[in-house]
């Protein structure tokens, strides 16, 4: 089975909130306000994958589209393969 190895940044120089951005998008955040907590859901939480490292994730491959979609939207450098996937890259993404 093939999976899609997506690697992304920002440009240097990229403002803070650009960050802030781009990692609440992907991967949500946990917030708080008025003694009420909540999670708001950030595009992975939908999406079955592996994080290898900070800017570098494995998708199944019918999820790269939306996955690239958002980072180049959001003004990152993305980097695309297709890669074969390990038996634990399969159990990750299998969910």
């Amino acid at each position: 089975m093939d999976g899609a190895l997506v690697a992304y940044r920002l440009p240097s120089g990229s403002p803070n909130a650009a960050y802030g951005q781009l990692v609440k998008k992907l991967y949500g955040q946990e917030t708080s306000a008025h003694g009420y907590r909540y999670r708001r859901k950030g595009l992975l939480d939908d999406v079955p994958h592996r994080r290898l490292i900070r800017g570098v994730l494995i998708l199944r491959r019918e999820d790269r589209t939306r996955v690239v979609r958002l980072l180049r939207d959001l003004g990152a450098e993305v980097h695309l393969r297709i890669v074969t996937l390990t038996a634990e890259d399969r159990r990750a993404l299998n969910r």
